[in-house]
């Protein structure tokens, strides 16, 4: 009997060229449906949340599958064990699967999502996030200016000024319902940890890391606030800041409530 599965993933993107299938190159999506075909013998296509890009991470990627094990019933658990058995020693892991309505649909029926992206602010290398943060040296970001500047960011807007120029969205119309910037104490040697927390329906390509990118230069001091209004405002690509790297991003969950 076909059956739809709703599985949340985790993964650790820094040896993968993103979620989708690529000629020549490993992905997140060949892997699972790899470990997919090991346990069943099918070639079954797995449908995500937001294809996530090269070295991006996940903590709550969601994605669907349709799966005909005849006759035979499977647990939640049996398919979620059978599939992480055939994921090891890659650095991805489902976290949970459940059966899901015929009509769900990961990406079309996705309402929210959350992204976080972490920045780490000190001289010496963080070893230990090699990969799994933006290493920014310098002493500190102003926070305080940043969180100003994120301001003029939430809410529905163009956002052309930081879209990714091969973007194949219909539209850069876009709304954020959350952006928020938080510290932590990275070490006990002055570093500091930066969080960017940015919840909205959905993203445009690269739309996270070119916001991110742009509020580090206000927290440098080489943009003010208003400056990224403006940048806004332009709805041209050129008026933005960088685009932060890869190394940083998380998809932290979706919501399709």
């Amino acid at each position: 009997m076909l059956k739809r599965w709703k599985i949340t993933v985790e993964y650790d993107g820094q040896a993968y060229h993103g979620w989708q299938i690529q000629d020549n190159v490993p992905t997140i999506q060949q892997a699972i449906q790899e470990a997919l075909f090991k346990f069943c013998q099918q070639k079954i296509n797995v449908q995500c949340a937001g294809r996530t890009d090269a070295g991006v991470h996940a903590y709550g990627q969601v994605a669907h599958f349709d799966l005909d094990y005849g006759t035979r019933e499977m647990s939640a658990f049996e398919i979620t064990k059978a599939i992480n058995a055939h994921l090891i020693p890659q650095p991805i892991a489902v976290l949970k699967a459940e059966i899901a309505d015929t009509e769900f649909h990961a990406r079309y029926g996705a309402k929210k999502k959350q992204y976080m992206y972490r920045a780490v602010v000190r001289y010496p290398r963080p070893v230990q996030d090699l990969g799994r943060v933006w290493h920014i040296k310098r002493k500190k970001l102003n926070l305080k200016t940043m969180q100003e500047a994120a301001k003029h960011l939430i809410g529905t807007h163009d956002f052309t000024s930081f879209r990714d120029s091969n973007c194949q969205a219909k539209t850069p119309i876009k709304h954020i319902d959350r952006f928020d910037i938080e510290t932590i104490e990275y070490d006990p040697y002055g570093g500091t940890e930066y969080r960017f927390i940015i919840e909205g329906p959905g993203f445009l390509h690269h739309q996270v890391r070119n916001m991110v990118g742009t509020l580090s230069l206000v927290g440098e001091g080489k943009w003010t606030a208003e400056q990224v209004k403006e940048a806004l405002g332009a709805k041209d690509r050129a008026a933005g800041g960088p685009t932060a790297p890869a190394d940083g991003l998380y998809l932290m969950w979706v919501n399709y409530d």
